[in-house]
């Protein structure tokens, strides 16, 4: 009887969700009309743009744009993108003027694309028209677009927008380095900003093969001329991503799967340091002079560009004092705050519908007010923060918080952290990592890299022997956390290169449960979903251990001799409750998330099999030699 309630339950949901749906989809179209145009670059180049423009007169609309990448399909007047099945439906209401454009080189639009295409700070002209002018980037393509749709488009109020998620947050940063005094607000969300140092494909230097490889093996493919049809990704012939990347042993390897045709990753594998190949690649360099309203938004979680969401927004406010540059991050996956349900992700629960929360009160009232004047100014705090284990928004006047305070906490003997720095003559952790049996990010088979990785419970980590716990007794109050999180190791190594993994975990009581939380992967049903002993995964990094000094020049460890490593790990907002613990846990790979250390300086990406050797990696938490992890206390 329970089970036919269920299914019947389920059925009366799926069809209100269809009726609303079904309903949404006519009323677009019958209150908008479509249409696409070619929109001429200074340089002659045309870019393919569909535009979806409301049919009401009765006041003239603000413009909203999204450049992308990956299409403004579907292609065709009569054909037209689902925007009743995500937040967008509700810009429509709103009588927005709809325009998405692909970018240069992508689909439909003419000229050569380039990956994260360097921003040009002293541009000969930042004026449309000029043929023959090949000073060009996003900036200035964001530039000659928008020129071209508030002097084109009827009926359109002269205000425009910018906004996108992921690679298309990239494009927004640039929309507002280009100065059109039409633009008037900005939201890059989950922007692409450093590919070297922290966002998508590599962090700190480390490369995170499965993603780039999944990645480019389909969307670097080269498109010779103008088309509606997307490429075919790689035929991977394992669905066990762990097992397909041991198997394939080498980034040579790796290379030579890919083929020669992908210029990205033939670019990547030549510049295997923080050159000025990559620096020029940097997204923040074009934060200067920035006039629009700023939203900048991103997720805790974000397992793609968790860095990029903190970082620009840190830049443009450095760069730019006093304009209106505002963060927003909430618990949320990549892109989590578009979608319908932000009320979980993966086993843990954040109390509320945090995406809909969002949409309807922060990003919806940022652009009503800033592009149509509608509402009371939208006065948000500077930095609009979710802290994940209380479930709370918090809001400051800057981020880090004014109150928040850098304070370390120490590695002690027998897998302990303490406040206090160890008085021992000599004391260490040691573990062997062996590159042929890497740690895995997950305990989870799968092929598909998963997004609840960033908040897993890592028991099945702490069992291993190639990884070092430490943590606290039962915390006798609350501990929260809010910024940036600095691992300050002191270090060992028999070889002569080792990745350093740190991750802050919460460790729940062992009687812990979420109260009326409905029941996941298959667990018994009941009020109270089970996590007691539950390793909540806060944040995770990986260093690079040969850039320890430099990301520019790398430098092989001496063996056996103690070395710092001390390093970033993204910003934090999360509070430990009282009778939970703290964790830190150490392990050199996190496999097939990031490429494996051969432990042997070298050129990784020229590396043969034969260069991978086990390595002895200790970490030293003596009165001397005491590592340590610089946590930002709230007061």
């Amino acid at each position: 009887m329970k089970k036919i309630f269920i299914a019947l339950l389920f059925s009366l949901i799926t069809f209100f969700v269809s009726a609303q749906t079904d309903q949404d989809s006519l009323w677009i179209r019958e209150n908008y009309t479509k249409k696409e145009v070619t929109i001429p670059m200074r340089d002659g180049v045309k870019l393919f743009t569909a535009v979806y423009m409301p049919k009401d007169m009765s006041e003239k609309h603000p413009i909203l744009m999204n450049r992308t990448p990956y299409s403004c399909a579907p292609y065709g007047e009569n054909n037209w993108r689902g925007f009743w099945n995500s937040h967008w439906k509700y810009y429509l209401r709103e009588n927005y003027i709809i325009v998405i454009q692909d970018v240069r080189g992508r689909w439909m639009s003419e000229g050569e694309f380039v990956d994260v295409r360097p921003f040009i700070k002293d541009k000969k002209s930042l004026s449309a028209g000029q043929a023959g002018n090949t000073d060009i980037d996003e900036a200035s393509d964001t530039y000659d677009a928008i020129d071209w749709l508030v002097k084109n488009l009827s009926n359109n109020n002269g205000n425009v927008g910018v906004f996108g998620i992921s690679y298309p947050g990239f494009y927004s940063t640039m929309a507002a380095a280009s100065g059109h005094p039409a633009l008037k607000a900005v939201s890059p969300q989950a922007p692409v900003t450093e590919w070297f140092l922290g966002d998508d494909f590599h962090h700190n230097g480390a490369f995170f093969q499965m993603d780039g490889f999944s990645f480019y093996s389909g969307f670097g493919k080269p498109r010779p001329k103008p088309t509606t049809i997307g490429p075919s990704g790689f035929d991977f012939k394992i669905k066990d991503n762990y097992k397909f990347y041991l198997e394939t042993g080498t980034l040579k390897n790796l290379a030579m799967l890919m083929g020669d045709s992908i210029k990205f990753w033939k670019d990547l594998y030549a510049h295997p340091n923080y050159d000025e190949w990559w620096k020029a690649r940097n997204a923040r360099n074009a934060m200067i002079n920035i006039k629009p309203a700023m939203l900048v938004v991103g997720g805790l979680f974000d397992a793609e560009d968790c860095y990029g969401a903190w970082n620009l927004y840190k830049a443009i406010e450095k760069q730019n004092p006093g304009i209106h540059n505002k963060l927003v991050m909430g618990p949320w996956s990549h892109g989590q705050w578009s979608s319908r349900d932000g009320s979980k992700m993966g086993n843990i629960q954040f109390g509320s519908n945090t995406s809909i929360w969002y949409q309807n009160n922060i990003e919806i009232p940022f652009f009503n007010y800033y592009l149509k004047g509608k509402g009371d100014d939208p006065k948000l705090s500077e930095a609009t923060i979710f802290f994940s284990g209380e479930n709370q928004w918090k809001n400051f006047d800057q981020w880090p918080p004014a109150t928040s305070a850098s304070k370390p906490i120490f590695f002690q003997a027998n897998g302990k952290l303490s406040w206090d720095k160890s008085t021992d003559k000599k004391s260490a952790s040691e573990y062997i990592s062996d590159p042929a049996h890497p740690v895995p990010y997950t305990e989870d088979v799968h092929f598909d890299r998963t997004a609840a990785y960033m908040d897993d419970d890592q028991r099945f980590a702490a069992r291993r022997t190639d990884v070092l716990s430490f943590q606290t007794d039962a915390l006798n109050e609350d501990l929260t956390l809010a910024g940036p999180v600095v691992a300050d190791l002191m270090v060992s190594i028999t070889g002569t290169d080792a990745d350093f993994v740190v991750k802050l975990i919460d460790v729940f009581p062992d009687n812990f449960s979420y109260p009326g939380a409905v029941a996941q992967q298959g667990r018994a049903g009941g009020s109270n979903y089970p996590m007691g002993g539950y390793q909540m995964l806060v944040r995770g990094e990986i260093m690079r251990g040969k850039y320890r000094n430099s990301f520019e020049n790398p430098t092989a460890f001496p063996p056996d001799k103690i070395e710092k490593v001390k390093f970033d790990l993204p910003d934090v907002a999360h509070t430990f409750k009282k009778g939970h613990r703290l964790m830190i846990q150490i392990q050199s790979s996190w496999f097939p998330l990031a490429d494996r250390n051969p432990q042997k300086f070298v050129n990784i990406y020229e590396a043969d099999i034969t260069d991978f050797q086990k390595a002895t990696i200790r970490i030293h938490h003596d009165a001397t030699y005491s590592s340590s992890i610089l946590l930002p206390v709230l007061k």
